[in-house]
């Protein structure tokens, strides 16, 4: 990913726009094909020279072109020829950004890929689900990480959006009339990149395409905080349904030797604070004067491999520790019956309306329980099995019944089909 946004790199892409636009002048016999060809054979560029060049012309296209020229000789005239700066920046920046796409969705496939394996298998382990941080009712580990996997599936269909959006050429000259170059040669040069066609462009690339690529790159980033999140509060001391792999040698604190901390899920959790920070700096970029102007430059020549790279390495980390992750059966079972059977409230509340009861009643009945249990640390069945009121709606047998997990995780397999077919 780093290589993407190299010197190196970006002046091989801008020197490859350039002899491409050099090709499609010649069969538009607008310069000698043996020009175009001459500028194939001998074009090259010195990092540092261009460096050099720069220092005294305070612009990099025209130093890269000086530099190309030295090596080509009289040739290089019939560069850039009705091009204008902006032709090259932005078809280069397209150019980069799909191709940094390319490498964020082998990324998210891997993490895809971890996230099915481990939902399959802690398909059926039951754990206690959670709302406001508080245990509500059953669910699975596996339903857990199946709707990770979901959400990470729209983020790629997201990327996948982004990437066409972001991958146009445009090669239209000065405020993108095409006064001084033929609309074909835009067409050429876009298909040797492999890039669409910029319908209309003002002289640069309009800013909404960018845009929407970065803010996709905060979405993603915003999902995998979710994960790590999760992580990180399942590790907690008092929950510890789930733990970053500890490896032999790995010292969790300076000071506590005792500690065994979710470093992963942290750094996770701060890098996509980064990559969102780059996504308003995008949106300000969309709205620049006329047909064009440079304050988006700056912006994007930090923002681009900033964001690629982070979001490249965070979903690395994130599908290692996830590959890694040390889940505890038992202690989520245990965490389950803390509550003394408390998570099994609703199905009471609801076996007793269809036992006649009203609604209000019904709640009535069982709140009050429930609150014995809750403070004083009661067993939810046995207290519900001292309430005549209730025994006189629902039998013992039935009652037990209610307290059966398996009620909770009969629909799991149609879940998983939906989410993984």
């Amino acid at each position: 990913m780093a290589a993407i946004w190299s010197d190196d790199t970006r002046f091989q892409i801008w020197f490859e726009i350039e002899a491409h636009a050099c090709d499609a002048l010649a069969k538009l016999k607008i310069i000698p094909v043996k020009a175009a060809e001459t500028i194939w054979k001998k074009g090259k560029f010195d990092a540092k020279r261009i460096d050099e060049i720069e220092r005294v012309t305070k612009h990099d296209v025209i130093a890269f072109l000086t530099n190309v020229a030295e090596y080509v000789g009289p040739e290089a005239r019939f560069l850039h020829q009705g091009m204008t700066s902006s032709d090259v920046l932005d078809t280069c920046l397209a150019v980069q950004l799909a191709r940094a796409s390319d490498i964020l969705l082998k990324d998210m496939d891997a993490l895809l890929k971890t996230l099915k394996k481990r939902a399959l298998e802690y398909k059926f382990t039951a754990t206690v689900g959670r709302s406001h941080g508080i245990h509500a009712e059953p669910v699975t580990f596996g339903l857990k990480l199946a709707g990770y996997y979901a959400e990470f599936e729209r983020c790629k269909d997201r990327l996948k959006a982004a990437r066409k959006e972001i991958a146009t050429c445009a090669i239209s000259g000065a405020v993108g009339t095409f006064a001084n170059i033929d609309p074909f040669v835009e067409e050429y040069v876009a298909k040797k990149m492999g890039l669409a066609i910029e319908p209309v462009s003002t002289q640069v690339i309009p800013r909404d395409r960018h845009a929407m690529f970065f803010a996709t790159l905060g979405v993603i980033a915003s999902s995998m905080e979710r994960l790590a999140t999760e992580v990180r509060h399942l590790q907690r001391t008092e929950v510890l349904e789930a733990e970053e792999y500890f490896s032999p040698g790995q010292k969790g604190s300076s000071a506590m030797p005792h500690k065994r901390n979710p470093v992963l899920s942290e750094n996770v959790t701060g890098l996509a604070r980064l990559v969102r920070g780059y996504v308003t700096p995008a949106l300000e970029n969309v709205a620049l004067w006329h047909e064009r102007d440079i304050s988006h430059s700056s912006v994007e020549r930090m923002i681009a491999p900033d964001a690629t790279v982070t979001l490249d390495f965070a979903l690395n980390r994130l599908t290692g520790m996830m590959e890694k992750l040390v889940i505890y059966p038992d202690r989520m079972q245990k965490n389950l019956d803390k509550l003394g059977g408390l998570v099994f409230s609703q199905r009471v509340l609801l076996a007793l309306t269809q036992a006649g009861l009203s609604r209000e009643d019904s709640y009535r009945l069982v709140q009050k329980h429930a609150m014995k249990v809750w403070e004083h640390g009661k067993d939810f069945l046995t207290e519900l099995s001292a309430d005549k009121e209730i025994t006189t709606k629902i039998s013992a047998a039935k009652l037990k019944a209610l307290f059966d997990l398996k009620y909770h995780t009969k629909h799991v397999d149609t879940i998983f089909k939906r989410v993984f077919g």
